[in-house]
């Protein structure tokens, strides 16, 4: 990988980089320093943020889409949602905002280990609604950074938009705090690059391969008898068409829109999609009606088995 030789210079997330920082500065807040690497990160105890290296590159966007079935950040509103967000890691840790005994108490303990995985409750108000996988329900560091995120955007409207939620609390608070050390000079200044693209020795072949591990399946077949209720190996549907086909014709339509229904990424449920055709293959498994009651049916059983996996606990948190 430090042999793609990508700079941020001239790229659209330089631009979007750009707005995002005019949004800090005319609230007196400093700007983080920008390198790209794997993934998007903030280090801890760094005011700085790493950029996935794909979006530097046209091709390279293609090829995430092509291993993962999404590029993270690849749009623009998805990408300023995404940098405001590190923005808000980055923010925490030039002022050493963690200390603060008001940020602690309102946020909890910035020190929680992160969990492996964690259970969101979609509806609980008591945090705000940013980034995809109700995210700032997994650490007291993520709902710090998913709140100054909501409270940077200059086109959010969080005080009626969060009015009655307790989110609500956490929002004045980082409207208060960031009045309190906008145009004071930051604790944190050192601009460190963790992982650099320019020293990562691993191929794309290596790193595709454990992203694609980090976001696969492993959670227990727990389908089957769904499946045949939705489908049939009975003599009596043999000359019906075969569910196999039907789901890989309209794969790519359903993993889109539970996808936008679940907040789960589009590679998980077609690691779902995946499990669901083999055994639909060796059950000989066919339709019982039309296809399009079909499709309406196979979407709200593909959304259920999702929503079981989010909330099973097992799914990971993307670090």
């Amino acid at each position: 990988m430090c042999d793609l030789g990508l700079t941020l210079a001239g790229t659209a997330v330089e631009q979007r980089i750009a707005r995002v920082d005019a949004e800090l500065v005319a609230r007196g807040l400093v700007r983080p320093h920008y390198w790209l690497s794997d993934e998007w990160f903030t280090p801890d105890g760094v005011p700085g943020v790493a950029v996935p290296f794909y979006l530097a590159h046209l091709r390279l966007e293609k090829l995430e889409l092509a291993q993962m079935l999404e590029v993270e950040g690849g749009d623009e509103d998805t990408c300023l949602k995404i940098l405001r967000h590190e923005a808000g890691h980055a923010t925490d840790n030039a002022y050493q905002l963690r200390r603060r005994p008001t940020r602690r108490q309102l946020f909890g303990n910035p020190n929680t280990p992160y969990p492996e995985y964690y259970t969101p409750k979609p509806y609980s108000k008591s945090f705000v609604q940013h980034l995809d996988h109700w995210y700032a329900q997994s650490h007291p560091d993520e709902d710090f950074a998913e709140t100054f995120a909501v409270w940077l955007d200059p086109q959010s409207t969080w005080p009626s938009r969060y009015g009655g939620w307790p989110a609500l609390r956490k929002l004045e608070y980082m409207d208060r705090l960031m009045r309190a050390v906008a145009r004071v000079q930051p604790r944190i200044t050192i601009e460190t690059e963790l992982d650099p693209l320019s020293e990562l020795t691993k191929t794309l072949g290596e790193h595709y391969n454990q992203k694609r591990a980090h976001y696969g399946l492993d959670h227990p077949d727990f389908y089957e008898s769904d499946l045949r209720n939705l489908f049939s190996d009975a003599p009596e549907y043999a000359k019906r068409p075969s569910a196999a086909r039907y789901i890989s014709r309209i794969r790519k339509e359903v993993r889109t829109t539970v996808a936008s229904f679940t907040d789960s990424y589009q590679y998980t449920i077609d690691q779902l999609i995946e499990k669901l055709l083999r055994r639909c293959r060796e059950l000989n498994l066919r339709l019982t009606e039309s296809e399009e009651a079909t499709k309406i049916d196979f979407m709200v059983f593909l959304t259920v088995q999702t929503m079981n996996y989010l909330h099973s606990g097992r799914h990971r948190v993307a670090l």
